[in-house]
C-alpha cells in the first residue's frame, strides 16, 4: 500500500492566505472617499475664503460693469435770458467687435444702419477684436440709434450722451466757441468756462447678460453733478444788428474781414462781439480755421486816427493845452519831419487841439505830441491799456503791441500819435473810449452778467469830459464823421480812422483799415463800440465812409432797445444847430458834407 502524505498545493494556500478581505475594501473606499471629501472642502474653503475676493472680482468682471451717467453741459444764456448754447441728449453706438463678428452675416445689416461700408466695418472691427468696447457711431439722434438697437445684434449697445446746439448759429460763434465730440469746450466761452459748464458725470455698477444687455441696475457708484449756467452780458438783439449791418458793409464793399465790439460804459460789460467772416458751429466741419478767429480779440490793427483821444488825454494832462489852445498850426497839409512827409487831407492852417480832432489832422496830433514829454505820453498810453491785455479772460486774446518808451526815437513819436507804430486790438480800442465816456474810469471789459472786474481812474473826469466835447465836434458839420455817424435825437462822440497796412515791412500803397470809435449818447454816455472794415475794396476806403454808417445803424437800434433816453432832441447839425422841428430832425441830409483823415504813406518806421 503506497501511502503518501496529503499536503495542500501552494496556490491554494496563497489564494486562502491573500485573497480580497471586504472589510479591507471597505476601509479602501471609505479612506478615497474621504480624501476626495476632504480635497472638495478644501477647495471649496479655498474659493468660497481664501481666494473669494479674486474669483468675486473674476466674477463681475465678466457680468458687473461701471458704467458712466451723462450728464448735460450747463446752459448759456444772454443777459436777458434767451439761451444761445444749450445740451440735447443724442445716442452713441458701441460694439464689443469679437460678440459682432461672430454673428458676422448680420454686419451687412448693422452697416447699412449706421451708415459704413459692410467692408470697412469688418476691417475696423478686426483690427480691434481684442478690445471690449469701440465706438461704431457717436452722437445720433436718439430714434436713429434706437433702430440700430433694435435689430438686436449681438455685442451692439447703447450709450447715451449729450451733443451741443446753438440756436444763433454763426451769430455768435465766435464769441461762444465750441465743444468737441466729447462736449468738452474747445474754443471761446465755451473753453474759459468749460470747468464751471461741463459738471461731473456720474457712475452706477449693473450686471450685463452675455449679450452686453444691462438686466441690473446694482448700485450708484457717483452721483452724476450736472454742468452749470452761465449768463453772459451779451445781448443777443444787439448781437443781431451788429451782425447784419458789418454783414451788409462787408459784401457791399467787398471788404476781407470785419469786426465790432459793444461795451457798457458804466460797467466794462461786452454787450455785442460780431466777426466776419463766421462759421456755424453746428456744422463745424465745414468751416476753416480763418473763419474761426474771433478777429476782435486776436488780430491787432494799427489804429490810425482813432488812436488821438489818448494823445490829447496825455496833452490836457500836461496843463500845457486846452481843447481851444494854444493854436497848432498844421500849415499847407505837408509837414516834413527828419524827410517823413507827415501829410493832411487839407491845408487847415491854425488848429486849436479840438480843431485837431474834428479834422482829424495828422500834422497837428504829431506837433502836439512832439511838445509833450515822452515818460507822459508813454506812461497815458499803458494807462488806457495799450500793449497789454484787457484781462477779459477770453481765451488767445492779444496783448497788442507798444514799443517801450524809452526806446522811441523822436520820428517814432510823432507817427505815433497819428496811429501808427503800435497796434490795438478792437476790444482794447472800445474799451479806450469806454473809459473816456465814463469819466476816465477803466474797467476790466467781461462777458458774464454782472460779473464786473477791476477797476481804476487813469485820468481825472473832468479831463475825460472835455475829451467827450472834443469828439462830439467830429460828428458836427465840417468833422470826418459828419453826417454818416450822426443818430437822430442822440447825441456821437467818435472818431474815425484810416490807416494804411503793413506788409513786409512798409505799408501797401491800395490798402487799408478802416475804422471808427464812439460813444453815445455823448451827454451822458451808456455805450462805447468800435467798427474795424479790413480792406474794403469797391467805393471809399475812408473810416467816416464806411465805418461810420455801420456804427450809427447799430447804435441806433441800441439805443431804443436798450430804452436809452434822447439827448438831442430838436435839432440836427447842417452847418449848424436848428432849433425846433423843421423837417430836418430825426433824418439825414443827403448832401451834408464829407472831410476825411488822411492815411499816411511811406515806409515803416
Amino acid at each position: 500500500m503506497n501511502m503518501r502524505p496529503r499536503f495542500p498545493t501552494q496556490p491554494t494556500a496563497r489564494r486562502r492566505q491573500h485573497g480580497p478581505s471586504p472589510r479591507r475594501r471597505m476601509i479602501v473606499v471609505v479612506a478615497v472617499l474621504s480624501l476626495a471629501s476632504l480635497g472638495l472642502v478644501a477647495r471649496a474653503f479655498d474659493l468660497q475664503v481664501v481666494r473669494k475676493e479674486f474669483y468675486q472680482s473674476q466674477g463681475d468682471a465678466r457680468f458687473l460693469r461701471e458704467v458712466p451717467i451723462a450728464v448735460s453741459r450747463g446752459t448759456i444764456f444772454d443777459r436777458n435770458g434767451e439761451p444761445l448754447a444749450v445740451s440735447t441728449p443724442v445716442m452713441s453706438i458701441w460694439a464689443n467687435p469679437s460678440e459682432v463678428l461672430e454673428s458676422e452675416d448680420r454686419l451687412p445689416q448693422l452697416a447699412k444702419a449706421i451708415g459704413m461700408d459692410t467692408g470697412e466695418l469688418k476691417q475696423y472691427l478686426m483690427q480691434r477684436s481684442e478690445r471690449e468696447f469701440v465706438y461704431l457711431r457717436r452722437q445720433m439722434r436718439p430714434d436713429a440709434a434706437q433702430a440700430v438697437l433694435d435689430l438686436g445684434i449681438p455685442g451692439v449697445n447703447g450709450q447715451r450722451e449729450y451733443r451741443r446746439y446753438y440756436p444763433s448759429g454763426e451769430v455768435t460763434s465766435h464769441i461762444l466757441g465750441f465743444t468737441n465730440i466729447d462736449d468738452h469746450g474747445q474754443e471761446g466761452l465755451e473753453l474759459a468756462f468749460d470747468d464751471w459748464l461741463a459738471g461731473k458725470p456720474g457712475a452706477k455698477r449693473v450686471i450685463r447678460d452675455r449679450m452686453g444687455h444691462i438686466v441690473e441696475d446694482v448700485e450708484q457708484v457717483r452721483a452724476p453733478q450736472p454742468g452749470r449756467n452761465l449768463t453772459l452780458s451779451i445781448d443777443r438783439r444787439i448781437q443781431f444788428l451788429a451782425y447784419n449791418e458789418l454783414k451788409n458793409t462787408l459784401e457791399q464793399s467787398q471788404a476781407d474781414s470785419g469786426s465790432m465790439v459793444i461795451i457798457d460804459v458804466t460797467t466794462g460789460e461786452v454787450l455785442a462781439m460780431v466777426n466776419l467772416p463766421t462759421y456755424n458751429p453746428n456744422a463745424l466741419r465745414s468751416s476753416t480755421p480763418s473763419q474761426r478767429r474771433n478777429r476782435s480779440m486776436t488780430d491787432v490793427v494799427e489804429p490810425g486816427s482813432t488812436i488821438k483821444p489818448v494823445v490829447m488825454a496825455a496833452a490836457l494832462s500836461s496843463g500845457k493845452y486846452t481843447p481851444n489852445g494854444p493854436l497848432v498850426d498844421t500849415g499847407n497839409g505837408h509837414f516834413y519831419y527828419m524827410t517823413h512827409d507827415i501829410r493832411d487831407t487839407h491845408a487847415y492852417g491854425m488848429l486849436s487841439p479840438t480843431g485837431v480832432i474834428q479834422k482829424s489832422s495828422n500834422i497837428g496830433a504829431a506837433k502836439i505830441a512832439m511838445t509833450l514829454d515822452t515818460s507822459l505820453l508813454y506812461d497815458t498810453y499803458r494807462a488806457f491799456g495799450l500793449g497789454s491785455s484787457t484781462n477779459s479772460g477770453f481765451p488767445g486774446e492779444a496783448s497788442g503791441y507798444l514799443k517801450v518808451g524809452r526806446d522811441w526815437r523822436p520820428l517814432e513819436k510823432a507817427i505815433m500819435a497819428y496811429g501808427y507804430g503800435l497796434n490795438v486790438t478792437a476790444l482794447q480800442l472800445a474799451n479806450v473810449y469806454a473809459t473816456i465816456g465814463d469819466g476816465g474810469l477803466m474797467h476790466e471789459p467781461s462777458f458774464v452778467k454782472g460779473a464786473a472786474g477791476d477797476s481804476k481812474q487813469i485820468i481825472a473826469p473832468e479831463i475825460a469830459r472835455k475829451l467827450v466835447t472834443m469828439l462830439e465836434s467830429t460828428t458836427q458839420p465840417g468833422g470826418t464823421a459828419a453826417p454818416y455817424a450822426w443818430i437822430a435825437n442822440y447825441a456821437v462822440a467818435g472818431k474815425t480812422g484810416t490807416a494804411h497796412k503793413a506788409s513786409g515791412g512798409s505799408y501797401l500803397k491800395n490798402n487799408y483799415s478802416a475804422a471808427f470809435a464812439g460813444i453815445v449818447p455823448a451827454s451822458n454816455p451808456r455805450m462805447a463800440a468800435v467798427v474795424v472794415i479790413d480792406d474794403p475794396k469797391k467805393g471809399s476806403y475812408y473810416g467816416g465812409l464806411v465805418s461810420a454808417p455801420v456804427f450809427a445803424k447799430v447804435m441806433d437800434g441800441a439805443l431804443r432797445l436798450l430804452d436809452v433816453p434822447p439827448d438831442n432832441i430838436g435839432r440836427w447839425y447842417v452847418g449848424g444847430p436848428l432849433q425846433g422841428n423843421n423837417g430836418l430832425v430825426g433824418s439825414k441830409p443827403p448832401d451834408a458834407p464829407v472831410v476825411e483823415d488822411a492815411p499816411v504813406e511811406g515806409a515803416t518806421p
